[in-house]
């Protein structure tokens, strides 16, 4: 069939933009916004543990990963606009289904499958809206979608600690599904009628279950690893093997299929590589500590949900500024210094977090993080300028497509591995506290005696005042973890400011540019 050369106009082109751009934030804002629910869900679940609730925030990043790749079949096959009309209401019936869930074990498997949904409307979505852009305004969409990334870092995690204390929980996926279906609607009615271009091609069934298998296998590993001690588990023990040898069948498979899920010979491009690297590993950094610092904000130094969104909120003052002038600042300098300062300003940035040695006030914490929004905003798109750099035009929509993919998955194994990080170093700092302040190491320093004296001393019993000592060296000890979370957070992206220069000079084109800017329908996705 023939594509209709008809853009839409006026009112109906605002109508657009607004609908598509309501759905792709709150598919975003769905996992940052979940994370600072985690408190009030893990007890409304028949009370699991924080950790047990986390599965899933990370699964449903993994499911959002998992989608893209579908999403590119579906759309060439049924059309754009028809896929993605229903992918929203399949987004909106799993979104009922998750807060129908009263169990941990029902409620993961349907945000798995909200992931899933919501992999296919993000590059769908935004493929439509940029479709409708003429060549010369598209950088307009282009800029409008790059705000949009980072509205799941900032308006996503202020508007689910408001839904969880003023609606409750299960209250922010009802409203999906009035949102979800509402758009259908409107989308489904803009573009009634128009015919589509189908491009039948042959899906890598078999890849797709490799790479379904070995990413849900290692976040498995990931989530259960503090829960069931790793590999004494004998379930963990089977899913490490599974991953052993699915691993390189994934990759021999994908080496010799013509139409692959996830195109490995793209690694060979230097610049791609080193940008996958950069990217894969510091998203992992930058979204595990974002979700385990928003959690500890009201476990740790006893923050409602609310105030901790607004400490997320204070991001969006320099990040959405930043963002949407970051692709003209790509045009005009070396990518390569762009994500070496970027990176610099990350690590300083964990640094300064990464001091905090007692319960900080409101404005020392939210400083910070309104430069660490700054560095986030400068993150995405320059690394897919180097990615994409020396890369022929058509290949350049599928490597934006696997680099979101990869940086997705990283991010969800961050959530767990920066909450790893905690649950290890907590206990050695709570010894080293008990040893140096309890005399241990000097006998002429014993500060929990004075403490415990005084404790009695307004009236506490004795064991009252062992338990609010022991209690307080708790407290210190996840607090330091939390510092070194962020402190070795802060070395890793020192070490990628010097790796990101063995890539290849680069001073992106125009041409590349418009090139990049018609790919990143898949590039600026990598949110979670």
């Amino acid at each position: 069939m023939a594509v209709i050369p008809i853009r839409l106009r006026g009112w109906h082109f605002i109508l657009l933009n607004a609908a598509t751009g309501l759905a792709n934030v709150v598919v975003l804002s769905n996992v940052p916004g979940y994370t600072i629910l985690t408190p009030y869900v893990a007890g409304n679940l028949q009370g699991v543990t924080q950790s047990f609730a986390g599965w899933a925030t990370t699964d449903h990043m993994i499911g959002l990963a998992l989608g893209f790749p579908i999403a590119r079949w579906l759309a060439a096959r049924y059309g754009d606009y028809r896929v993605y009309g229903t992918a929203l209401a399949a987004y909106a019936f799993f979104s009922f289904l998750c807060a129908s869930s009263d169990t941990i074990w029902s409620f993961v498997p349907m945000r798995l499958l909200l992931g899933l949904t919501g992999g296919v409307i993000l590059p769908v979505g935004q493929a439509i809206l940029l479709g409708e852009y003429p060549p010369e305004r598209r950088t307009l969409g282009v800029g409008i979608w790059g705000v949009l990334s980072m509205m799941p870092f900032t308006i996503g995690v202020f508007m689910g600690g408001v839904w969880a204390e003023v609606f409750g929980w299960r209250a922010m996926f009802l409203s999906n599904v009035v949102i979800a279906l509402t758009v259908a609607g409107i989308t489904g009615s803009l573009f009634y009628g128009r015919r589509i271009k189908r491009h039948i091609a042959r899906f890598d069934g078999v890849g797709f279950f490799l790479l379904a298998v070995i990413f849900l296998c290692l976040q498995t590993i990931f989530n259960q690893g503090n829960d069931f001690d790793w590999f004494a588990s004998p379930i963990l023990v089977g899913a490490l093997v599974v991953v052993v040898v699915a691993l390189p069948c994934f990759f021999i498979w994908e080496l010799g299929e013509h139409r692959p899920a996830i195109d490995v010979r793209l690694l060979a491009h230097r610049n791609y590589a080193i940008a996958v690297i950069c990217s894969v590993v510091g998203f992992l950094v930058i979204q595990g500590q974002l979700s385990v610092f928003v959690v500890q904000l009201q476990l740790l130094l006893g923050y409602s949900s609310s105030l901790a969104g607004i400490v997320y909120l204070t991001m969006i003052l320099l990040s959405v500024p930043l963002v949407a002038i970051i692709h003209e600042l790509c045009r005009k300098f070396d990518v390569r210094l762009i994500c070496c300062l970027n990176f610099l300003g990350f690590a300083a940035t964990m640094f300064w977090i990464g001091q905090f040695d007692k319960n900080g006030y409101f404005d020392s914490i939210a400083l910070p993080m309104l430069f660490f929004g700054l560095s986030l905003a400068a993150f995405f798109t320059p690394l897919s300028a180097l990615a994409i750099h020396g890369l022929p035009a058509s290949r350049l929509i599928r490597a934006a497509e696997e680099l979101t993919l990869l940086r997705t998955c990283a991010g969800a194994f961050g959530i767990a591995l920066q909450a790893v990080v905690i649950f290890r170093r907590t206990p050695f700092h709570q010894l080293d506290l008990a040893d140096h302040s309890g005399g241990r190491r000097f006998a002429s320093l014993d500060l929990l005696s004075q403490f415990s004296d005084r404790l009695q001393a307004l009236g506490f019993s004795a064991d009252m005042a062992r338990s609010q000592m022991g209690l307080l060296i708790r407290q210190q000890a996840t607090l330091l973890g939390l510092n070194d979370a962020f402190l070795l957070g802060a070395y890793v992206f020192v070490a990628l400011a010097a790796f990101i220069w063995l890539a290849q000079s680069t001073v992106a084109t125009t041409k590349r540019i418009e090139g990049l800017r018609e790919a990143e329908a898949e590039e600026m996705m990598g949110q979670g």
